[in-house]
């Protein structure tokens, strides 16, 4: 019988398979039911700056409606300090003491005094370890891309320098050179790496004439952007690395591991299938192994790896060349 155990910033895990940060995380039972099914550790839904400014502007314009209707009401709906991430927290301690597998958090902000502050109220909660969610969408024609991967930097260290567990960083893909950039990351000490955020984009409803905002669940050809960044970097980093996006099947977690991932966060697939199908993952997964005659995840993990093949190609551009040059041939071989 394999052994599924496996290493995640530093975090002992009994088997690779996160249940990634979304809303399914809102409902302690759904994560009960995914925890039964196997999953070894929960990542809570992210907790967001800059919308708890917006819910705190759009509270205070609400109360400020009402402020001077006329002398006798000015004090009918009088000012309250906004929660702000007070139910957040709340809500993560629930979840952290009813599981007993490692829950982790997840955190977007904007200021470096911010990111610390949130990280410390996040640590407070009994989390195993943070996920800090970095993204930057352009909108300032003025910044550069570098200024933006220093202060992501800056923030790591920051928050490093202040809490006391472990601390990961999810990326997006979006970066002019995202191994650079993690490299500059990992010796700053992020202790592990998600490859990749997905980002939400907009869309416009042309009928309505209008912005709506689609299910952005991941595809299952979403993966191959992973095992290509995975397959580079495995080796050559201090931190671990686990993939997020496209992981729908057993399967797919046996090919991050090849590529040498340490763990996967899964999501599309449980609001496809049910956080149950977690099960089945991990039966595709250990049937696979025994198969192939490992006895543990360490066996196989980053064997198909850019460091472990004799084919330097596989994880660079020529090879899609190389690949189209095939296809050609094989096409007209056809007909």
């Amino acid at each position: 019988m394999a052994t599924l155990t496996t290493q995640h910033m530093g975090v002992t895990l009994k088997n690779p398979l996160i249940l990634g940060a979304c809303n399914l995380s809102n409902n302690l039972d759904k994560l009960k039911e995914a925890e039964k099914a196997g999953v070894a550790a929960v990542v809570y839904r992210s907790l967001f700056e800059e919308q708890i400014q917006l819910e705190d502007n759009d509270l205070s314009n609400q109360l400020e409606a009402y402020d001077e209707r006329n002398a006798e009401m000015i004090n009918l709906f009088p000012k309250i300090e906004h929660g702000g991430p007070k139910e957040h927290i709340h809500n993560l301690k629930q979840v952290v003491e009813g599981l007993s597998i490692p829950v982790f958090a997840s955190l977007n902000a904007v200021y470096k005094e911010s990111w610390v502050e949130y990280a410390l109220q996040l640590e407070a909660a009994g989390v195993a370890g943070l996920e800090l969610n970095f993204f930057s969408v352009p909108r300032d024609f003025d910044k550069s891309g570098h200024d933006v991967i220093l202060q992501q930097i800056e923030f790591l260290k920051a928050v490093k320098a202040a809490v006391k567990i472990p601390v990961s960083v999810k990326l997006s893909p979006f970066y002019t050179n995202v191994l650079k950039t993690i490299k500059d990351m990992d010796a700053a000490g992020a202790d592990a790496f998600i490859l990749f955020n997905r980002l939400f984009e907009p869309d416009i409803d042309v009928e309505a004439e209008k912005h709506v905002s689609p299910w952005n669940l991941s595809t299952h050809s979403d993966h191959r952007l992973s095992i290509r960044y995975i397959g580079l970097t495995h080796g050559n980093l201090n931190a671990s690395v686990a993939a997020n996006n496209g992981i729908y099947e057993g399967i797919d977690i046996v090919k991050m591991i090849l590529a040498g991932a340490s763990a996967v966060e899964a999501v599309s697939t449980f609001y496809h299938n049910g956080v149950g199908y977690a099960a089945e993952m991990l039966k595709e997964l250990e049937e696979w192994m025994d198969r192939k005659n490992y006895d543990s995840i360490e066996a196989f993990r980053g064997t198909l790896s850019s460091k472990s093949i004799n084919d330097p190609f596989v994880y660079k551009r020529a090879q899609y060349i190389d690949m189209l040059l095939k296809s050609e041939e094989h096409f007209n071989a056809v007909i």
